[in-house]
């Protein structure tokens, strides 16, 4: 029986990937000129739902901005390019993430409107992001979203990001549920294959970033995709059915 949710917060609850693309790209054009915000807007696609570190090292590789960005670690006081890559884009993330207009423009309604019907259903409910602390709560109060989690987990709360199960292992223990008891709801592939490697249901809820990874991955009975968002919670109501009813013929 499903008895408790655990949410994605950015791609999920609200369109932070395209602001953290943003932010990336304007990021790799300071440091290089000849490529344009476009360009590095659509690589950011293959790295949707890593670390931060991942990210920045996978688009310096991408783009060949290693040296350049090698150029601005005494800027920041750091030892590595990716790190001095992931503080030149900050600022402009942080200024998008804290206006309440900008972020209201990239809320997903239909994942928010799932995961309040969670809440008067009586289910616990968890968030499990690998954005960190400070920013997965800036975007949850601006939302006014951060009271509808039991417990919320962030990159800083594990050593390994998604597609490593860490982060969803670890709200099982801390909502206090099975790990087949618990129903994930995430954007990207990552996310899923995190989910699905923890031993948990998953809802993948695609967007225009992640569709394509999502399908390419090995079919599931724990895993229900929706491409189409007005019909998740029909489609999650079903499904969550479905698994109560498999579960109870197994045992």
């Amino acid at each position: 029986m499903i008895k408790a949710l655990i949410f994605d917060l950015d791609g999920t609850l609200v369109q932070t990937e395209i602001l953290k693309a943003k932010s990336y790209a304007r990021a790799a054009v300071e440091l290089d000129g000849s490529l344009t915000e476009e360009e590095v807007i659509e690589g950011f696609r293959d790295f949707v739902g890593l670390s931060r570190r991942e990210v920045a090292q996978g688009l310096l590789k991408k783009f060949n901005l290693v040296d350049a960005a090698k150029e601005r670690m005494k800027d920041f006081h750091v030892h590595k390019a990716w790190q001095a890559f992931v503080d030149l884009r900050l600022e402009t993330y942080y200024s998008m993430i804290s206006d309440p207009e900008i972020l209201k423009e990239h809320l997903c309604p239909y994942n928010l409107a799932f995961l309040r019907w969670s809440r008067e259903e009586g289910y616990p409910t968890g968030l499990g992001t690998m954005s960190e602390r400070k920013e997965a709560f800036r975007v949850l109060d601006v939302l006014g979203i951060r009271d509808e989690f039991n417990f919320v987990a962030t990159i800083q709360d594990v050593d390994h990001g998604k597609p490593n199960p860490e982060i969803y292992n670890m709200l099982a223990d801390e909502l206090g549920f099975s790990h087949s008891a618990i129903l994930v709801v995430e954007d990207s592939a990552s996310g899923v294959e995190a989910a699905l490697r923890a031993s948990m249901s998953c809802i993948a809820v695609t967007s225009e970033y992640t569709r394509k990874a999502v399908h390419d991955l090995p079919p599931s009975k724990s895993l229900r995709i929706i491409d189409s968002p007005p019909e998740l919670l029909e489609s999650a109501k079903k499904f969550i059915s479905e698994i109560d009813s498999r579960q109870e013929r197994a045992g």
